[in-house]
């Protein structure tokens, strides 16, 4: 008892030393969350505004709060938090990434899968290849330090990354349903790419590259994309089978909406620890569980999951753009380039042209090729969607800024002038692209595709009842693929013409029929949810007839 009194008088002791040391720490996190709560606030505002999104909201707010932090430190510091990799990749990216999955729209994005795997895989290589191209001539030019080929092939990963959290904010999938499929699916991807490309660099010995080492990268790359993908399904799969199963609803639907929550981070923690690409394991994982799990839980845990994985990425997509707003204006980056800011300036406008040529690259040249498989004149992207397509991926965000930061510094700081200039070159073109090319993306839409709506009845939800408020996409396209005998509220084609174009026998038909044979009655589903008397699952008990 006398050395437990001592232990706990000692423990005592030292407490107020600790509150006043962590003092600092938590006076930042509450003018952070009071600045989140400050961007919720004037993007609802501003929701209507023709150039402001909410990402550009909570840049700008972010850059004055950058300011005022200089003015009052007296220029030592600009931010409340440090920046950390681990902090962006293991906990913001993750509830991104998987409420995108979980929320797309699976009928738009796979009937375009090839188009959006042309874009997102083979349109970031050729991306990375033309900015690597252009910075190892330019940047030879210039007095920024001497780079390897190493570092070329990460600039040029790093700056194949589009932004699809801001993209995702530009257009609305109900209004341009196709292009936003594709703008979206093709940002995924190459999110995922423009990542496995970059680890494979750091990984991979570029001091002897001959065609051999080049097709063991190809090889690298291959297996990695497949592995992460079927990683991802499998993850979704078990937690349908697990849920569907043991049907925790019953009891208590917190489990159930934990289990989901659980398993979908776990599929991208999992694909870290076996050195996968998480964004691809989490995204498919969300597509997956959309499509199985969700419709194994009880309609009280529906609402809950929807709205939950929703409200995660909302904040950290905020959170990620208020940061960056931040971190732009940190003294220490700017004062390593103070003696050269012709140099930075250049760079970054390289950077910049680079970025827009490389799109360019790929984007009217695949869509060239796609527009030549596809016999359905309405699935062709035209010139118009293809400037829209080229222009609003020319957005950079919060990987490229992580990738940089990974590759040019060490803990967040650099003492090396070339890192430096490539660091605050980052920024620059972060902040240039997200505003300038943000800003002037829902003009040039409306400009160009001013009367794109979704006009075929099956794009909305056959469920009236619904409040607004919970219709996400994820329901919507439920409700219009299910071709099967025993649903009656299928929408029929209402033309001949709309007849043709929706062919019966198409690879979606087939995949239907294996679904609703062999997937379905294993791992749930709509129409194959689990049924106990007096269970708030559904309001009516489900036909399972065809199970």
């Amino acid at each position: 008892m006398t050395i437990m009194a001592s232990f706990l008088g000692s423990f005592v002791s030292k407490m107020p030393s600790l509150s006043t040391s962590d003092h600092a720490s938590v006076v930042s996190l509450n003018l952070f969350v009071a600045l989140l709560c400050a961007c919720i606030v004037l993007g609802h505002l501003l929701e209507e505004n023709r150039w402001m999104n909410e990402s550009i909201t909570a840049l700008m707010i972010g850059l004055a709060t950058g300011v005022v932090i200089l003015l009052i430190s007296n220029g030592k510091s600009s931010r409340l938090l440090v920046f950390s990799e681990d902090l962006f990749f293991i906990y913001l990216l993750p509830p991104i990434i998987f409420n995108a999955g979980f929320q797309v729209k699976k009928k738009q994005f796979f009937r375009n899968f090839v188009t959006i795997m042309l874009f997102g895989a083979i349109g970031t290589v050729i991306s990375c290849t033309v900015i690597t191209l252009g910075v190892t001539q330019f940047f030879k030019k210039l007095d920024i330090g001497t780079f390897d080929l190493g570092d070329y092939l990460a600039i040029g990963a790093i700056f194949a990354a589009t932004d699809s959290v801001c993209t995702l904010q530009v257009l609305n999938q109900d209004e341009t349903p196709l292009l936003y499929s594709l703008v979206f699916g093709e940002g995924v991807v190459n999110d995922a790419t423009s990542v496995v490309i970059f680890n494979a660099i750091q990984s991979f010995d570029l001091t002897h590259l001959n065609h051999e080492a080049a097709f063991q990268l190809l090889g690298n790359f291959s297996y990695l994309f497949l592995l992460s993908t079927l990683l991802g399904v499998a993850t979704g799969l078990i937690s349908a089978y697990v849920i569907k199963k043991l049907y925790f609803g019953r009891h208590s639907t917190d489990r159930e909406v934990a289990l989901m929550m659980l398993m979908a981070y776990l599929s991208y923690m999992l694909a870290e620890l076996f050195d996968l690409s998480g964004i691809l394991t989490v995204f498919f994982c969300g597509i997956v569980m959309s499509h199985y799990t969700w419709h194994n839980v009880t309609e009280s845990s529906r609402v809950t999951t929807k709205h939950t994985f929703a409200t995660l990425s909302f904040l950290a997509e905020t959170f990620i753009f208020l940061y960056v707003g931040m971190d732009a204006l940190d003294i220490d980056k700017w004062r390593s380039v103070s003696d050269s800011p012709g140099t930075s300036v250049a760079v970054s406008s390289i950077l910049i042209g680079l970025l827009m040529l490389g799109r360019a690259a790929f984007v009217f040249p695949l869509s060239f090729l796609s527009n030549l498989v596809k016999k359905n004149e309405s699935e062709k992207i035209n010139f118009k969607m293809q400037i829209v397509i080229w222009w609003s991926g020319l957005m950079r965000g919060a990987v490229s800024m992580a990738l940089a930061y990974n590759k040019f510094t060490r803990a967040g700081h650099t003492d090396v002038r070339g890192n430096a200039i490539m660091i605050t070159s980052t920024i620059t073109v972060c902040l240039f692209s997200t505003v300038v090319f943000g800003m002037l993306t829902k003009p040039l839409i409306r400009y160009l595709l001013p009367h794109q709506k979704a006009t075929t009845s099956f794009l909305s939800d056959d469920n009236n009842n619904t409040p607004k408020s919970l219709q996400i996409p994820l329901i919507d396209q439920d409700s219009f693929i299910e071709f099967t005998p025993g649903n009656h509220n299928v929408p029929r084609p209402d033309s001949i013409r709309g007849f043709l174009t929706r062919p019966t026998r198409t690879v979606h038909y087939y995949w239907r029929r294996f679904d609703d044979s062999f997937m379905r009655p294993v791992f749930g589903g709509r129409g194959f949810v689990p049924f106990v008397p007096g269970s708030p699952t559904e309001r009516d008990p489900p036909d399972l007839s065809r199970a």
